[in-house]
């Protein structure tokens, strides 16, 4: 059976509509908590710095099982391979904020490193030829995988950034969520561009 992609849903227009002017006020917000970039700043490093701002976020519209933290006071940890710009912007954006009470870390990790320990691990289009391997060795372990895969993403990744009209935007891969025993909040699925409903290939 193929995979189904469909047009997010289940709010109506209105509500879905708000809560995206909202998020995406919160995520300009936490870009923008920067200092301010270079005239000359090229675009990528603009758009990566709204992927970060997104990458934080996520963090509070995604439930992990409860084993996945050693203890209450166990931090949550965004790994980040092959976009150095892109971590160095996150450790700004997620410097003194939490999610669920937990202290963010920021971890470089390097694309040979086993993907673990971490809650969201993104991968970045430098590593565009081993993303797919990347992605196969942490599925089903409870990690967000997060890419920027032009086209169709690699199988298993979680959340896929894409760029449409300038803006940046995202698709949820549900099977791939649900493998890893993540939870996506109704609220994110709504405001994805597409949410693909896994079957078997």
């Amino acid at each position: 059976m193929r995979a189904r992609t469909c047009k997010a849903g289940g709010q109506p227009a209105v509500a879905r509509r708000g809560f995206l002017r909202a998020l995406l006020v919160a995520v300009a917000l936490c870009a923008g908590s920067q200092p301010a970039p270079a005239r000359d700043e090229p675009a990528e490093a603009a758009e990566q710095r709204i992927k970060a701002a997104f990458l934080y976020k996520f963090g509070s519209y995604v439930d992990w099982p409860d084993s996945t933290f050693d203890s209450p006071d166990s931090p949550f940890v965004i790994g980040v391979m092959g976009a150095e710009v892109l971590a160095r912007d996150l450790e700004q954006i997620v410097a003194g904020r939490q999610v669920a009470g937990r202290e963010i870390r920021v971890r470089r990790m390097a694309p040979e490193e086993a993907p673990a320990g971490v809650q969201i691990l993104f991968i970045g289009h430098a590593l565009s030829d081993r993303v797919r391997g990347i992605v196969e060795a942490a599925a089903g372990q409870p990690i967000l995988t997060v890419t920027e895969e032009e086209g169709v993403p690699a199988p298993g990744s979680i959340i896929n950034f894409v760029v449409v009209g300038n803006k940046v935007r995202f698709d949820i891969a549900l099977s791939a969520a649900r493998l890893g025993q993540l939870r996506i909040s109704a609220r994110l699925l709504a405001v994805a561009r597409n949410v693909i409903n896994g079957g078997e290939s």
